[in-house]
């Protein structure tokens, strides 16, 4: 098996960051000659050049930006072992900067971030919520640590970011009582000139509600058009109208508002992602809610 140098790594990314052999030098300690041979056995042990000269600096290669990559994440990663392992000592909180679109339901960013809360002895969380480009823009700016939504990052957006998906559901409807007796038939003829709150235009849900309706050619009565989803059940907790919501909240939906559920169907997916400035995610916290969501959340979605 071939072991990979982790001290020529070292020398190779601080003279990428610094792009400099004298800077690099004066940071480690150590001697110009010194470096320059390292950095050639770390190039003799990889079969590539890493740097060309171009004046005096040193400019990286190809395969030396992805060298590059590869060792900020590995020193980044080692950076927040020692982190994590001195906080669960209890020398200071956990931090996590979250963004949470404003389209994603807040009971379904609840229910993401609850592991989050158990990965050290003390986890602060600061939450942001707003539109989902805006968030990706503080995101870029480092302002961010993860930021959940129900849609992935574009790849038309100028902005490095990345999608972890977390996982998926169907959709529910819900009524109050009184509504819900008014209603004839079951789903989703019952939904016919019924009153119904939906989300605005702007949100995936709409848009695959629209799609839905078309499909099985029903029309409800449109008597809201609402953006923020606590709002909006907060006019279906009123009686003014049918509302949708995930599946995953179904149980809290109904607990909270005073509702009951009409139906379900599988045919509308909602999905939802953590979208992070790397390739791979790196905060405990943001690993430990992926993993949950991924491997608990999702499963426990009420039966069809």
């Amino acid at each position: 098996m071939e072991w990979l140098n982790y001290h020529h790594l070292l020398y190779f990314w601080t003279i990428a960051r610094h792009g400099s052999m004298a800077k690099a030098s004066e940071e480690l300690r150590l001697s110009p000659p010194t470096l320059s041979s390292q950095i050639r056995l770390l190039e003799a042990s990889l079969g590539e050049a890493l740097f060309i000269r171009e004046g005096r600096r040193l400019v990286l290669t190809d395969v030396g930006r992805v060298v590059q990559g590869y060792a900020e994440e590995i020193f980044s990663r080692g950076r927040e072992m020692l982190d994590v392992v001195k906080r669960r000592g209890g020398t200071a909180p956990l931090n996590l900067a979250v963004g949470v679109s404003d389209a994603l339901p807040k009971l379904v960013a609840w229910r993401l971030l609850q592991p989050a809360l158990s990965v050290a002895a003390e986890v602060r969380v600061m939450c942001r919520d707003g539109p989902h480009d805006r968030l990706l823009g503080a995101l870029a700016l480092h302002e961010l640590d993860v930021v959940l939504s129900d849609a992935p990052a574009a790849g038309t957006l100028r902005v490095r970011a990345f999608n972890h998906p977390l996982g998926e559901c169907g959709v529910s409807f819900f009524a109050t009582r009184r509504l819900a007796a008014s209603l004839a038939g079951k789903l989703p003829r019952c939904l016919d000139s019924a009153p119904f709150v939906l989300p605005t235009d702007n949100t995936s849900l709409r848009c695959s509600l629209d799609g839905w309706f078309e499909r099985h050619g029903v029309r409800p009565r449109i008597v809201g058009e609402i953006e923020d989803s606590a709002l909006l059940k907060t006019f279906g907790q009123a009686g003014a109208g049918v509302f949708a919501a995930p599946s995953v909240i179904e149980r809290e939906v109904v607990r909270q508002h005073q509702v009951r559920v009409l139906g379900r169907t599988d045919e509308i997916r909602e999905r939802y992602y953590a979208i992070s400035a790397d390739r791979r995610l790196k905060h405990p916290a943001v690993v430990a809610l992926s993993e949950a969501a991924r491997s608990t959340l999702f499963d426990r979605v009420p039966a069809r």
